[in-house]
């Protein structure tokens, strides 16, 4: 990890300030490089003349998938916008909770899953110690940089993370960098 992090010696783990557009950049960035989650996000910026809770909740899933989002990634982005609005979600609110509170609510959103309410807890909530063993850039990463390009199970890849405690959430964003050479953001 030494050597990963010194490759990168200007760089360091940030976020976009807005929970809403986090949740969303997780929900375009599911399975897909940075580089095309990139792509896809300024494309929803076009189709939404700006991503915000108003404009989004004003799009039909064709309107979002002219973004060049499926089907399905859609029907979560919209859940996600009803969510906020129904609750009367601001950034406020998800500052004044516990991560296991938030975890609980986050994953009560059709289409938001363990994987999303991690890159959350990372980017937004700047939860030190947060560890994805299902990301698959993650069991790349470690795979190479560890075991000689062998694939690990989930199992040993959580224990293995244990050497990172308590700020996994650090070494994830390195093990990315690895990866693909486009810092993460969400």
């Amino acid at each position: 990890m030494t050597r990963l992090i010194q490759r990168y010696p200007d760089d360091v783990l940030r976020d976009r300030g807005n929970s809403l557009q986090t949740l969303l950049r997780a929900i375009v960035g599911q399975q897909i490089s940075v580089k095309a989650a990139d792509s896809v996000w300024l494309k929803l910026e076009k189709v939404s003349d700006g991503i915000n809770l108003e404009t989004l909740l004003n799009l039909d899933i064709d309107q979002l998938r002219c973004a060049g989002l499926s089907r399905q990634k859609a029907s979560y982005i919209q859940n996600i916008a009803c969510f906020y609005s129904e609750n009367d979600i601001t950034d406020d609110y998800w500052n004044s909770q516990s991560y296991e509170k938030s975890h609980r609510e986050l994953i009560s959103i059709k289409g938001v899953g363990r994987w999303t309410v991690e890159m959350f807890a990372i980017f937004y909530l700047h939860e030190p110690d947060i560890f994805s063993s299902g990301d698959i850039g993650i069991q790349k990463a470690i795979s190479q940089l560890y075991f000689g390009n062998q694939p690990q199970p989930k199992e040993s890849l959580e224990k293995f993370s244990e050497r990172w405690k308590p700020y996994r959430s650090v070494a994830l964003w390195y093990l990315w960098r690895h990866i693909d050479p486009e810092p993460v953001v969400y």
